[in-house]
């Protein structure tokens, strides 16, 4: 599967469970570990983790095999990793602290696609 659409496969799992402030950043030359990255935000740790788990099933079913989800005990920060994109879905108060956008985005923010 191409990474445009996984990442559209991603977008679509995050928005059927109502994740929220969805945001892609194309990490293409800043990072060898991925393309993309997609980070979402949840209400609670319930959520959180069914987000994450609906992206793990949905890339499953596509064919794509999770290399690893992280976080999941918690639930207050999950990532997904998915080869060429990679997933973060966190608690409002999380994605704040860490602020993930501001990090990847250091040197260029127009890159920042607020779906």
């Amino acid at each position: 599967m191409q990474t445009e659409e996984l990442k559209k496969l991603v977008i679509k799992a995050i928005d059927d469970l109502k994740g929220e402030n969805i945001v892609e950043i194309d990490v293409m030359g800043k990072t060898s570990v991925t393309d993309v990255m997609v980070i979402a935000s949840g209400t609670s740790s319930r959520h959180v983790k069914s987000i994450a788990n609906n992206v793990a099933d949905e890339a499953k079913k596509a064919g794509v095999k999770p290399l690893g989800v992280e976080g999941e005990e918690q639930a207050e920060w999950v990532l997904v990793d998915l080869g060429d994109v990679v997933v973060h879905i966190m608690q409002p108060h999380i994605r704040e602290f860490y602020d993930l956008e501001k990090l990847w985005l250091f040197d260029a923010p127009e890159e920042r696609n607020a779906i």
